[in-house]
């Protein structure tokens, strides 16, 4: 066994202790300011054993770790600094010229020059790294956003935002749109970069984006822009692609077209639109948004005009992806944050972590938290293989993105509200980075597209007729795949009888096997009925993942069948009744199935006790955890 998977387990870690004897704790719990956060992250490096080749693994540990210390140090200090300092708009330079400009703390500046400079996230997916002769897979760059968001979210839209323009203007942009734009948005050096953005929304089009009123005019083959966008993040980036509909151009998406907007033209000269006010936001505050008028921005084509919102939605999708690795990495930080307050406060005469209900409390941050770096990584290997030409990851990846946004983005909000409760009143305090992880949770369920839009996308082009319509197809759907659990679950092979607390009992159906492999949950993924679930949210539906979760182990269940006995089960239980965990050792990973049974009772003290799973050494590939009482699935 390699010296990874012989690190200290996260219930070792994180494992009750005793004050000492005569000592007197510290009234007020310590927070996580200088904790390591890689090397505190057991899950992550098991799951980059898992999806790196061991030789980039080895590349990348120095910067995975120089990145984890920052983020629990240098990079928290700043962020918390950058947040108290917002940046500011001023209208006009000292001459009295139009020449808009916003100020930024200099907390956020040194911020950039770690992310851009340093690290250079903006050019991991386009070019070497490090050092390296070729460009990160996608499972290494969402790693590094992973440990960066758990200190600084707000700077990572100009990041993500960056990275994902440049994938679209080297996609479908001409060449002279490349040779133009490529090399200056790539630099290496700060004071030579152009960083990116993408202004969609106005007014009048939010979600729904046929609804767009911005113009482009042609002008003797060049294109101007004539109009507003409404919600402008990183509004003074350097190159912004937006949406505009061409004069004589259809109503609807059909009729959009994708620009590129530079903020300077070649002469150096200002372009024609302004930054109108920068919001004052709940969260992400150390990160400019704004609203910006166009009146006749010049403006570059990016590909087919006729093409425009259909490009745009590679963008919109790789930053879907982005805000649930971001959602994950809040969510770290929220339970490294709750277990820490736990362990270091004493209330009644004991430490609070010791206490079964806060143990309780607890868990419902845990799992939420390694479901979603598990299923973030997951995606993000599907990715991977999907570039390299694999049509089954990238109908698997198609899935895959609206539900890591839609639960991880939902998720998160909850998490950071239970972190702060952990904390106590001190966690409403701004004092306490709580109090930020609560405001900036907010905005993953809102950036690229609310709850119920992304649940709408991820049906496609299955999605049709009224909403009452989809949901009474995605339903019926439903219900008939909840049939076909029971009645596999039925027939499947029991596992051992595991000790259960409290007298509960599982039943054959509870305790059936729902083991898979990756390759059936991507056969699982294309069925027409989980993308029919997946919709079901938007029109009411307990959520996507429920239902395309149910979906999945109904097919998981038809290739387990014929599978020996788990060689490891362990009854938990929690409000819901008991759990029973079943776990198989396919060639690369660990399977586990979740079970509800009928039991009222539960011990979440044994659980906590156990680490991330009964069984040690556990691997998480993936995984679904739904809001029904009755199922969740993780692989």
């Amino acid at each position: 066994m390699n010296e990874r998977a012989q690190s200290p387990s996260y219930a070792q870690r994180e494992a009750p202790v005793p004050p000492a004897a005569g000592a007197q704790p510290d009234p007020i719990a310590p927070d996580c300011r200088d904790m390591d956060f890689y090397e505190a992250d057991a899950g992550l490096k098991r799951l980059l054993d898992l999806y790196l080749e061991p030789a980039l693994r080895d590349r990348l540990d120095p910067y995975f770790e120089r990145l984890g210390r920052l983020a629990g140090a240098k990079l928290d200090e700043l962020a918390a600094i950058a947040d108290k300092h917002p940046p500011v708009l001023h209208a006009r330079d000292r001459h009295g010229r139009d020449e808009d400009w916003i100020e930024y703390h200099p907390a956020y500046r040194e911020m950039e020059q770690i992310a851009f400079g340093d690290f250079q996230f903006h050019a991991m997916s386009h070019r070497g790294v490090f050092g390296l002769d070729r460009p990160l897979p996608p499972v290494a760059k969402y790693v590094f956003q992973y440990l960066f968001v758990q200190a600084e979210f707000g700077l990572m839209c100009p990041i993500s935002v960056t990275d994902t323009s440049i994938h679209l203007i080297r996609k479908f942009g001409g060449e002279e749109l490349k040779t133009r734009l490529l090399p200056r948005m790539l630099a290496a050096d700060l004071a030579a970069l152009w960083k990116g953005s993408q202004f969609i929304t106005e007014k009048t089009g939010g979600s729904d984006v046929g609804a767009i009123e911005t113009v482009a005019r042609g002008d003797g083959g060049a294109w101007r822009l004539f109009g507003e966008k409404w919600f402008c993040s990183h509004a003074d980036a350097d190159v912004a692609l937006l949406l505009a509909r061409p004069e004589g151009a259809p109503a609807g998406t059909a009729g959009l077209g994708l620009f590129a907007l530079p903020r300077r033209l070649d002469d150096g000269r200002r372009n024609a639109y302004r930054i109108v006010r920068l919001k004052d936001k709940l969260g992400t505050r150390s990160m400019a948004s704004g609203e910006i008028r166009l009146d006749g921005a010049l403006a570059y084509p990016v590909g087919s005009l006729a093409n425009g919102f259909k490009q745009m939605l590679d963008q919109v999708n790789l930053s879907r992806l982005s805000h649930g690795v971001r959602a994950a990495a809040m969510m770290r930080r929220c339970l490294n944050e709750a277990l820490r307050a736990a362990r270091g406060r004493t209330a009644f005469g004991g430490r609070v972590v010791n206490y079964p209900l806060m143990r309780r409390q607890l868990m419902k941050l845990m799992v939420p938290a390694e479901q979603a770096l598990s299923m973030v990584l997951f995606a993000a290997d599907a990715m991977g293989r999907a570039e390299a030409g694999s049509r089954e990851a990238a109908q698997l990846l198609r899935l895959l993105t609206p539900l890591v946004k839609f639960r991880a983005c939902r998720d998160n909000v909850a998490v950071a509200t239970g972190a702060m409760e952990v904390r106590g009143g001190n966690g409403y305090i701004e004092d306490w980075v709580t109090a930020r992880l609560v405001r900036d949770a907010h905005i993953g369920v809102l950036w690229e597209g609310t709850s119920n839009i992304v649940a709408l996308d991820a049906v496609g082009p299955e999605r049709g007729g009224s909403l009452t319509q989809g949901r009474e197809r995605a339903l019926s759907c439903r219900e008939r795949g909840a049939a076909g659990v029971r009645g596999r679950a039925g027939s499947a092979r029991r596992p051992p009888r595991a000790a259960e607390p409290h007298g509960a009992r599982a039943s054959a159906r509870d305790r059936g096997s729902a083991g898979a492999s990756n390759r059936a949950l991507g056969e699982a993924g294309d069925r027409s009925c989980a993308r029919r679930h997946a919709g079901a949210a938007a029109s009411g539906a307990r959520g996507a993942c429920s239902v395309a979760g149910e979906s999945l182990v109904a097919a998981s269940m038809k290739r387990s069948e014929n599978r020996p006995a788990s060689p490891a089960a362990v009854a938990l239980s929690n409000q819901h009744g008991t759990i029973q965990w079943c776990h198989e050792l396919p060639a690369r990973a660990i399977i586990i199935g979740v079970r509800f049974a009928a039991s009222r009772s539960f011990n979440f003290l044994q659980f906590l006790q156990s680490g991330l799973s009964p069984v040690p050494e556990t691997r998480w590939c993936g995984g679904i955890l739904t809001p029904s009482p009755h199922l969740a699935f993780v692989w």
